[in-house]
């Protein structure tokens, strides 16, 4: 299950509670968990390299990669902001980061706004499901399937793309 549907899921639960800090707790251990989840992926690719990246089959788009280390090295701190929110951006643009050597206190501080963000933003779609129908478990459900099918519209579409990309190229 993506993390996103996990944090929308507890918080369409924490709705039901009625108990705000409960809301605010699933965004705080979301967050978190986040954060610390980027914390070892960015130093792993620090550590690792290219060739860490390669070996576990983190760096599949090499073009990608060029475009987002280009993107990083104009504006830092708004790239990894944005890239928290959009599925499959979280991944090439850690890479990037690590790649092009950003500076552990930039990305340090700048990732923690990203998570909260994110954390906040999944939380939401979750108590929006959770205030939309009566029981918890319905909440939980239609807040998982939505965070599913946007990853998988926004990932086919991305796909489509790539795959026209070529095409009108020759």
């Amino acid at each position: 299950m993506p993390t996103g549907a996990a944090v929308s899921g507890a918080a369409a639960l924490a709705f039901h509670e009625n108990h705000p800090a409960t809301i605010v707790f699933v965004i705080a251990a979301g967050a978190a968990g986040a954060y610390a989840g980027d914390l070892v992926m960015y130093a792993a690719c620090r550590l690792g390299g290219e060739q860490l990246a390669r070996r576990v089959r983190w760096l599949r788009d090499e073009e990608h990669l060029a475009s987002v280390k280009e993107r990083l090295q104009r504006s830092q701190v708004p790239v990894l902001l944005v890239s928290r929110l959009i599925p499959g951006g979280r991944v090439p643009v850690l890479l990037a980061a690590a790649f092009v050597g950003l500076a552990w206190r930039t990305f340090v501080v700048a990732n923690v706004p990203a998570c909260a963000l994110w954390a906040s933003v999944y939380a939401a779609i979750g108590v929006a499901g959770g205030s939309i129908f009566p029981e918890p478990w319905e909440g939980v459900v239609a807040a998982v399937l939505l965070i599913l099918i946007v990853n998988q519209s926004i990932s086919w579409w991305t796909k489509r793309r790539e795959s026209r990309t070529p095409a009108t190229e020759s």
